[in-house]
């Protein structure tokens, strides 16, 4: 129930934000996908915009890896800053 309270009002701002962190020093799509709390229709969505603006990468391999790149980095530090100054208000 918790969660879900937590989860209802998220931008997609606040989305890609828990897919970078997840991904963040490499982890499979079902790893990120579970800490992001996404579907495997959201997640996709997601890699796509993310890979092609060069903010998430695949490493090939064995392991089918996604690592977040220095640009999706930067981008997640930049949110966290704000985060910090104007935090999310969420509604009950």
């Amino acid at each position: 129930m918790f969660y879900l309270i937590i989860m209802k009002y998220r931008s997609r701002t606040e989305i890609v934000a828990m897919i970078l962190d997840a991904a963040n020093g490499g982890a499979t799509k079902t790893k990120i996908m579970y800490k992001s709390f996404l579907s495997y229709a959201q997640l996709k969505e997601y890699f796509t915009m993310l890979i092609e603006n060069g903010s998430l990468e695949y490493e090939d391999g064995l392991l089918n890896i996604y690592r977040t790149t220095e640009k999706g980095l930067r981008l997640l530090k930049i949110y966290n800053q704000i985060e910090e100054i104007i935090p999310q208000v969420h509604a009950n």
